[in-house]
């Protein structure tokens, strides 16, 4: 009976694996140094700086000194009476005025130009790149030219001296840069994603909510900084569109330190460094997702 053979396998060359690259050393410190950009920071930095500085330091400076003294001279004799001055005053009130108008201003915002943004991005006709050059034409229209239309609007609708009549205009102004904010982030978010998502048979409502709003954060921060300084900074809808101290906000709030026979300076710049605290911490918390935003989403 014949054995049937089977061939034996046949052992290639073990061949040489190429050695492995030297780990390469992390450079802490750049090979080239730039003394003219050194230069320029170092003189943009006391461009911010100084300013704040004064305006923290006459805070700290009593009333009968302040128009005696050096605007960069720390205060011979510090005190917080300005500060206690300013919380006494009705400050919590305006404060609290302010927070709803920039919070309903940014809901406003985000909950209409995202979706206007996303329907702009991904709705690719004649109609709709009218439509989107028709809204940006908000951009060239100054809030100073409207007024009088807005206010009779305002008296009309009986929303005078409300908050809502200082929360409409400053909305409507604030979307077509949060539109374009928005429309320039979506439009860095890869083509192959929504194709992917759209071969799963998603439809549009969600590619906008598991897609696009999540690899937009840094465009929505933006939008919500800019809404939000649009708001706590609003001056010229507060002074016209309210009048009694219910709906007044920090803007107006600041005329309480200023009288017909002078100005309580170091009182009203205390103000002024009370009302700057809570935006800036809106920055410090959205400024993660700011800077990623700058840098480009969804791969490109």
């Amino acid at each position: 009976m014949a054995h049937d053979t089977l061939p034996h396998p046949v052992k290639t060359p073990r061949r040489d694996r190429p050695p492995a690259p030297a780990p390469r050393h992390r450079q802490f410190w750049p090979r080239r140094v730039n003394p003219l950009a050194g230069l320029g920071s170092v003189l943009w930095l006391a461009v911010v700086i100084v300013p704040i500085y004064a305006m923290i330091s006459a805070s700290l400076t009593r009333q009968d000194e302040a128009l005696g003294r050096n605007a960069l001279q720390p205060p011979t004799r510090p005190t917080l009476d300005n500060y206690n001055t300013v919380l006494n005053s009705g400050f919590g009130h305006f404060l609290a005025n302010t927070a709803i108008v920039a919070a309903a201003v940014v809901g406003i915002v985000l909950v209409l130009c995202t979706p206007l943004a996303y329907v702009a991005v991904r709705t690719r006709t004649r109609w709709s790149g009218a439509a989107f050059r028709l809204f940006l034409l908000g951009v060239a229209i100054p809030a100073q030219a409207v007024v009088v239309p807005l206010y009779l609007m305002i008296a009309k609708l009986n929303l005078y001296d409300s908050l809502l009549a200082v929360i409409l205009p400053t909305a409507a102004f604030a979307m077509p840069v949060s539109v374009l904010v928005l429309t320039g982030t979506l439009r860095d978010i890869s083509e192959e994603l929504y194709e992917a998502m759209a071969l799963d048979g998603a439809s549009p409502l969600r590619m906008l909510f598991q897609l696009t709003i999540p690899l937009a954060k840094g465009g929505i921060s933006t939008v919500v900084i800019y809404a939000a300084l649009q708001a706590w900074n609003g001056f010229l809808f507060p002074l016209i569109f309210t009048q009694s101290d219910g709906p007044r906000v920090l803007t107006l709030g600041l005329f309480n330190y200023v009288s017909q026979f002078g100005v309580n300076i170091p009182a009203l710049l205390a103000s002024v460094v009370l009302s700057g605290i809570p935006i800036f911490a809106v920055y410090l918390v959205a400024r993660r997702a700011l800077v990623g935003g700058l840098m480009g989403v969804g791969g490109k």
